[in-house]
Order: C-alpha cells, then sequence, then structure tokens
C-alpha cells in the first residue's frame, strides 16, 4: 500500500483544514493520523477501524474527524477550531488489520507528510 497525504498548510487560529490520504495498492483496514511537531515526537492523533470505530487523542476530540471512503480507497481529516498547538506535519497511516491502536509502531504504511500550519 502507497499512501499520499495532502491538503496542509497555513490557517489563523479558530480555522478549519481538510487532509486527505490517497492509498493505492492492496486495500487497508484501518486508517489512522499521526503529527510531528518541530522538536517533539511523532504523536497519535485520531483512528478509524474498517468496522466504524473511532478513537481521537484527547487534545483533538470535538474538534477532529476522522473518515474515509472505502470506494475511492481514500480517508480524510476534518480539522476545526485549530490552535496553535496543532501545527504540525501531519501523517496517515494504514494497517492491514483491524485494531483501535494508537502506537506508530503498529502500523505499516505510512505517507510522506503535510505541513499544517496554525497561527495565533
Amino acid at each position: 500500500v502507497q499512501l499520499q497525504a495532502s491538503g496542509g498548510g497555513l490557517v489563523q487560529a479558530g480555522g478549519s483544514l481538510n487532509l486527505s490520504c490517497a492509498a493505492s495498492g492492496r486495500a487497508f483496514s484501518t486508517l489512522a493520523w499521526f503529527r510531528q511537531a518541530p522538536g517533539k515526537d511523532r504523536e497519535f492523533v485520531a483512528v478509524l477501524s474498517s468496522s466504524g470505530n473511532t478513537y481521537y487523542t484527547a487534545s483533538v476530540k470535538g474538534r477532529f474527524t476522522i473518515s474515509r471512503d472505502n470506494t475511492k480507497n481514500t480517508g480524510d481529516l476534518q480539522m476545526n477550531t485549530l490552535k496553535p498547538e496543532d501545527t504540525a506535519v501531519y501523517y496517515c497511516a494504514a494497517r492491514p488489520r483491524q485494531g483501535i491502536l494508537t502506537a506508530a509502531r503498529s502500523y505499516d504504511y505510512w505517507g510522506q507528510g503535510t505541513l499544517v500550519t496554525v497561527s495565533s
């Protein structure tokens, strides 16, 4: 599976962005988003299993929504009410098996990352 993330950019605090992840190759079961801020470790953001179960890290719950379109083999991360602390490179990740997993090592496939910058 090859993943390509897109949709990042510069937005003011309080604004919105929608990130997309396009997958090619074999189908995947679980889709997740991670982010890495400058000087920090990569952290989990959200996950969506093929059964429709979701899980979000506490700091984005209620503001971000993860979704997928199985017919197009794509996934989205809708980000609303963005804050400066959301600034990071965002990565989509996927795995062929189901599971609401938050550890980066659990994912087999990774996109190249897309930069989100939120100005105050």
